[in-house]
């Protein structure tokens, strides 16, 4: 039973780590963040917020209506208990000296007309409330965004690390091999030492290497909104040359697409919709309003001696009335929001216009870049095969002792950088395409 009992939870926990350890993919790393993103959720509560507010200005249409009730005690120490005295229109001559007050009434006011103002701020809050909404997108958009420059780096990263190993391993065979030569004198100390500053340096590489994929991997923890201490790694399987070298959308057809679905473009075209309506409202201070009110109420005294009841009902009273209220001069107040509006419509208009100028900037930039690492790819595609042939026969010369320290070293550096420029220009082509689709879509 013991055993059992250790090897169920051995079991156990090969499954909990097994879950500790997946492997996220960029779609799973898009997916958790718009659902955990702190910036996107505050984003949605904003969101909401004017959600409650077109909520609120469509109830400002509708009549107000309110109860109250006042309560007092009332005392007079001098009074003259045969004096006469008129309580809510009823003569009485018992008077008391100490007595208490009731009163009870409800009001309700309506706005018939003020120049249509609450209506259009209803609308305008209705634009505001899409505005939000498509602020919300943004947020989400630039988190998917800063998610897959992030993603792609830790797989520029990876490869490299495993492109430094293999070089690594070279660097090792030729340091067994000088250290071989040296011990029958066909090599010297110096140039033996030489190997041996290459081999830590390729190591240093590596370490530099993990170092920067596990930056990268924490910044995009935070994304997530992961803790320090969920375990996590995305899935780094490589990317074919090929998929790099693939065609992609012009610039022109991908700003047009942008136009008409990136949220940022809507919502400063939303802008000029909430500015005509903002010189709308303003422009209502210029109008007369219309108001009606009506209340009925009753009230009873303690020195009447009609019982409550009948009080209530003998004292019971309504009314009913009409407020006209016309501007006649109002300090400039109506003139000066009118202006004020109509430049906020026009910044409304240079916002829209910076808006279309920055998307453009940047859908060229991305097509600029995807144009020209396409271009170093299939430069650096036939440099790293003509490097990598010309340095297998360097090492074959150089065991056979035909080739000195120097030209072998050289002849490293060069395959080197010719594979560290083939995978920097591969995987800044797949960003920019990467990008180009983001903003096609």
């Amino acid at each position: 039973m013991k055993k059992t009992t250790i090897l169920l939870a051995a079991i156990l926990m090969m499954v909990t780590g097994a879950k500790a350890q997946k492997e996220w993919t960029l779609e799973d790393c898009v997916n958790y963040a718009l659902e955990h993103n702190i910036t996107l959720k505050k984003a949605r509560v904003t969101s909401e917020s004017a959600k409650e507010d077109v909520k609120e200005s469509r109830a400002a249409l509708l009549p107000s209506v309110s109860g109250s009730t006042n309560q007092s005690v009332g005392y007079r120490p001098w009074q003259d208990n045969s004096t006469t005295t008129v309580t809510n229109g009823v003569v009485d001559t018992n008077v008391k000296k100490s007595y208490y007050n009731g009163s009870y009434g409800i009001n309700a006011q309506w706005n018939v007309w003020d120049g249509n103002r609450l209506r259009n701020v209803l609308k305008q809050n209705k634009v505001k409330a899409e505005q939000a909404e498509l602020e919300t997108q943004v947020s989400a958009n630039s988190i998917e965004e800063k998610i897959a420059q992030l993603y792609i780096q830790i797989l520029y990263l990876s490869e490299a690390v495993k492109v430094n190993e293999q070089t690594l391993e070279t660097s090792k065979k030729n340091e067994e091999r000088g250290q071989q030569m040296m011990e029958v004198g066909k090599m010297s100390k110096a140039d033996v030492a030489q190997l041996t500053a290459q081999r830590a340096s390729d190591e240093y590489n590596i370490v530099q290497a993990r170092a920067n994929i596990i930056k990268y991997k924490t910044q995009l923890k935070q994304l997530l909104e992961l803790d320090g201490t969920t375990e996590f790694d995305v899935a780094t399987t490589p990317v074919s040359d090929e998929t790099a070298l693939v065609s992609f959308p012009g610039t022109q057809e991908v700003y047009e697409q942008a136009l008409l679905s990136r949220p940022e473009i809507a919502s400063k075209e939303l802008g000029l919709k909430s500015g005509e309506l903002a010189i709308k409202i303003a422009k209502a201070g210029y109008s007369p309003t219309l108001n009606m009110t009506g209340g009925v109420g009753t009230s009873t005294n303690s020195q009447s001696r009609i019982n409550w009841g009948n009080q209530m009902k003998t004292n019971f009273n309504a009314s009913a009335g009409v407020t006209l209220n016309i501007p006649i001069y109002d300090k400039r107040q109506a003139k000066t929001a009118v202006r004020k509006a109509r430049l906020q419509m026009e910044t409304a208009k240079l916002n829209l216009q910076d808006q279309q100028k920055q998307l453009y900037q940047t859908i060229e930039n991305y097509w600029l870049d995807a144009e020209t690492n396409q271009q170093k790819l299939r430069s650096a595609i036939a440099t790293e095969k003509s490097e990598q042939e010309s340095y297998n026969l360097l090492q074959e010369q150089f065991n056979l002792g035909l080739k000195n320290i120097v030209e072998l070293m050289t002849g490293k550096d060069k395959l080197l950088k010719a594979q560290q420029n083939k995978l920097e220009s591969k995987y800044q082509t797949l960003l920019a395409q990467q990008m180009l689709q983001f903003y096609k879509r």
